[in-house]
């Protein structure tokens, strides 16, 4: 029963569309209307700006954050990385934006954070040495996805390789078509940097 109420609390919690409330509170724009439609950070980044991109990367990965430490907030023992993933799925699949929500990749880099900041921080350095290279948000991510598997070996908890593992299949998933973009090289790379 507790697992189903914190699986509820963090889908709902990932669920909060933060580019579309950034969009439209900030700029008066419904970003599902702009860009590539997408709601994630990339494409606030890219239509709204750097400030509201950052906003929107901050209260992404805090959502993921804040959903792993609800249970230990209420001093319940329940997996803190498995009531993450419904974080990402509420992220992905959000409740108050059609099911129609980002790619998943600041979310589950909030769910590490919450777990282990250490590991946040490796990702962190990855997607920006990663991203400083090839000038693909998408391609950093997804790299990113690996090398933190990689080193979650080194980590040696099995629940956490499985979810990591996890979570990057279903950020390849949610790339397949920037995937097909950057092998037909139409994928757009970022001038920011």
């Amino acid at each position: 029963m507790n697992f189903l109420i914190f699986a509820l609390i963090a889908y709902v919690l990932g669920s909060i569309p933060s580019a579309l409330i950034v969009g439209k509170v900030g700029f008066n724009i419904d970003i599902r209307e702009e860009g590539s439609g997408n709601l994630g950070a990339t494409n606030t980044f890219r239509v709204l700006g750097m400030k509201a991109g950052t906003i929107v990367v901050l209260a992404d990965i805090l959502k993921g954050t804040v959903a792993t430490l609800v249970p230990l907030i209420f001093d319940v023992e329940i997996s803190r990385l498995l009531i993450g993933i419904f974080a990402v799925l509420g992220h992905t699949y959000p409740l108050f934006a059609r099911f129609k929500g980002g790619k998943a990749v600041a979310t589950s880099g909030g769910v590490i954070l919450g777990i282990s900041p250490l590991l946040f921080i490796v990702m962190v350095v990855s997607f920006l040495t990663t991203l400083y290279i090839s000038k693909y948000v998408s391609l950093a991510s997804m790299i990113t996805g690996i090398i933190t598997i990689i080193v979650s070996f080194f980590i040696g908890d099995i629940l956490l390789i499985i979810v990591v593992s996890l979570l990057t299949i279903f950020v390849f998933y949610r790339h397949k078509e920037n995937i097909k973009r950057i092998k037909n090289k139409t994928e757009p790379k970022i001038t920011w940097m």
